[in-house]
């Protein structure tokens, strides 16, 4: 018998990449599912042979870890509630959508003990991990450049009814992809100037602790003529542009298993990208959030 997981979450994601990746995995087995829709619930457990519950704290109790693919204001108090239950947690990028809540998982995962791994799929991709680790290995990087423009709100996206993506948009769910990949490169993030510009589109400037700085632009609502996805490191070394992951997300979802399972055999916390690394990413967006109201946009004067 494998690490008994317990899957919270009904939507397209966990339907397509964490049932499946947590059925194949010969170290893994789905016990049940959790979903906001007692019906989807329902005919995902069907699927794959596994109870449906309608309690979140009967399947908690039920099995050995979670794995959540939810909205990031419900993941956060499940996460919380596995987490003091003693349950191991895999869970999805952002961790949360606020900076309290983001502490409170954090808080509960240092109480507990529990292992942790937040779902950043390129993280989880060996091409992108040689290369961060190259990158690391190299130094001399004084800057980067980021620009994921995406357009997922097409008519035939299972995106199209996700409230929290459109009201959130690319700052929340495609800028935690670019910082997992910038972070380990640069540094962590101390300061942050943000500013919106049409279709949605954020872009960002951060200073980092070893005083490089990079800049992002980012949208998940623009012109499917102009979608990108690009992250170029420069320094002494020259130019470096992040690789293209070389596997799916069922299977990068799988080595994220792969890495739950070694935290908890070993004893090892704060590995590849668990809750900390998760709730730094939160308060950079949090950061920005505020920089892009106007908290800390500087007005220029034009000439008279």
């Amino acid at each position: 018998m494998g690490l008994r997981f317990g899957l919270f979450g009904t939507g397209n994601w966990a339907a397509k990449t964490h049932a499946p990746a947590i059925v194949g995995h010969p170290g893994a087995e789905l016990v049940g599912v959790w979903g906001r829709d007692p019906a989807k619930a329902a005919d995902l457990a069907d699927r794959y042979g596994v109870r449906p519950y309608s309690d979140v704290d009967d399947l908690i109790a039920d099995v050995d870890a979670v794995a959540v693919a939810l909205p990031p204001d419900v993941q956060a108090p499940i996460a919380v509630r596995a987490a003091e239950a003693g349950r191991h947690l895999l869970l999805d990028k952002p961790l949360a959508l606020d900076l309290a809540e983001a502490d409170r998982v954090v808080d509960a995962v240092r109480r507990t003990g529990v292992a942790s791994a937040l779902f950043f799929t390129n993280r989880f991709r060996s091409t992108v991990v040689d290369f961060l680790d190259g990158a690391v290995a190299t130094g001399g990087w004084t800057g980067s450049r980021s620009i994921l423009f995406a357009s997922i709100f097409e008519p035939g996206s299972p995106h199209t009814g996700s409230t929290w993506r459109r009201r959130h948009g690319g700052l929340w769910d495609v800028g935690p992809h670019l910082l997992s990949l910038v972070v380990p490169v640069l540094g962590p993030v101390t300061q942050v100037a943000a500013m919106d510009a049409p279709d949605h589109t954020a872009h960002l400037l951060l200073r980092h602790a070893g005083g490089a700085a990079s800049t992002m632009s980012l949208t998940v609502d623009g012109p499917p003529a102009a979608r990108t996805n690009e992250v170029t490191f420069f320094g002494t070394a020259g130019l470096a542009t992040v690789p293209a992951g070389d596997t799916t997300a069922v299977e990068a979802l799988t080595a994220a298993v792969d890495v739950l399972l070694d935290e908890i055999a070993t004893g090892a916390r704060g590995g590849l990208v668990d809750v900390r690394f998760g709730r730094d990413v939160v308060a950079v967006l949090a950061a920005a959030e505020l920089a892009r109201t106007g908290a800390s946009t500087v007005t220029v004067v034009p000439a008279r």
